[in-house]
């Protein structure tokens, strides 16, 4: 059985062990531009085998959360740089998650206060974040349009202009994040995409948007430092498709002969029940597809594991794992889970936006 704590390479990345450190949206890059804090806070975690970034918008339509940070300013490039230096001073290896959020934003974070763009003119019953006097905001998403077909190229190209980006910023690789319910996803699932043209209807049609970018980022930096992060079941800002297994099937079978790095799979509702008896769903039929189609990347596993949940992935077959919350408070996770604990508690509070406390200030092992 593979050990979590043993080297193992994922395409084009060696990592030094099998825990991810999963991508966590913190709210602080204001004017989406990278800080010093977030440098500190990364290296800080840079025993994770692989540190897989916040969500990080490819363009300013794609961005859906206030100071959340960006991939597409010369600003934001410097600042990542910081990061990504710090990282790998530490010996660790970092991607950045790239992010089109699509329909879950707002009026006053997309350029000229216009509509968030989707697959359809539906709007999401969900919540994005303002920043309202200073202070985090839970607010309703606005009433998003429908995309036109000859939009879509410039989208793809946003996919690749900032995984170029990402590459020129000292990233290792990036991860398309393509769940969760943003615009990928969107394009994916039935009950967020009623297009009637090649972008809609059929599975085929549903997620010709997604293999177009992953073609796009993969012939633009190589597939061995591209992953893909994929949710077939989640409910998560109101994305659900009728009939998710033959689509995810699909998926993985044309990504297979990508040579992609690894494929990210979050298993059940996100942040919520590993399975949803209304929508089951099978994750090794779904692995056996990726491998049987020609993916030899890493297989990585995400949603409340610990210790135990994981070594028992690692048996049934998956090659990573990926561990989210705990990171928050434990930015020596790795030597906790090796030793079995203790492990600090997150302050809740400070998830979203503030400063270091919350952040940058829980305590390592002595």
């Amino acid at each position: 059985m593979s050990d979590l704590f043993e080297p193992v390479t994922a395409g084009d990345l060696s990592l030094s062990n099998r825990i991810v450190m999963a991508p966590l949206t913190r709210n602080r890059a204001p004017g989406a531009v990278p800080t010093q804090a977030m440098a500190t806070y990364y290296r800080q975690r840079a025993s994770a085998g692989l540190i897989i970034t916040e969500a990080t918008a490819i363009s300013h339509q794609g961005q859906g959360y206030a100071d959340v940070p960006g991939l597409y300013a010369p600003e934001q490039l410097a600042g990542w740089r910081q990061v990504t230096t710090a990282v790998h001073e530490a010996g660790g290896r970092i991607v950045t998650q790239l992010w089109h959020v699509g329909r879950v934003s707002h009026n006053e974070l997309q350029p000229g206060g216009g509509a968030p763009v989707a697959p359809s003119a539906i709007r999401a019953n969900t919540k994005t974040v303002l920043i309202r006097d200073g202070v985090p905001t839970f607010v309703d998403t606005s009433e998003p349009r429908a995309l036109a077909i000859d939009e879509l190229p410039g989208i793809v190209d946003d996919y690749r202009r900032a995984a170029l980006a990402a590459v020129e910023a000292g990233f290792d690789g990036i991860e398309v994040h393509a769940a969760n319910g943003y615009l990928l996803d969107q394009f994916l699932k039935t009950g967020s995409n009623h297009r009637t043209d090649a972008y809609g209807g059929s599975i085929e049609n549903r997620a010709r948007l997604l293999l177009e970018v992953m073609q796009a980022v993969t012939q633009a930096i190589g597939g061995g430092r591209v992953g893909i992060r994929l949710s077939p079941v989640t409910p998560a800002n109101d994305v659900i498709d009728a009939d998710p297994q033959p689509l995810f099937e699909y998926l993985v079978r044309k990504l297979g002969p990508m040579g992609l790095a690894y494929v990210h799979v979050i298993e059940g509702a996100t942040g919520g029940p590993r399975e949803l008896p209304e929508r089951p769903f099978d994750y090794p039929a779904l692995r056996s597809a990726w491998r049987a189609a020609g993916g030899q990347g890493a297989w990585m596993v995400n949603n409340g594991y610990d210790l135990s949940l994981a070594r028992q992935a690692l048996a049934e077959g998956a090659d990573l794992v990926a561990f989210g919350k705990p990171f928050i408070a434990n930015p020596d996770l790795v030597e906790r889970l090796r030793r079995g604990g203790p492990y600090n508690t997150p302050d809740r509070k400070t998830f979203y936006g503030g400063g270091e406390q919350g952040y940058t200030d829980y305590p390592a092992l002595n």
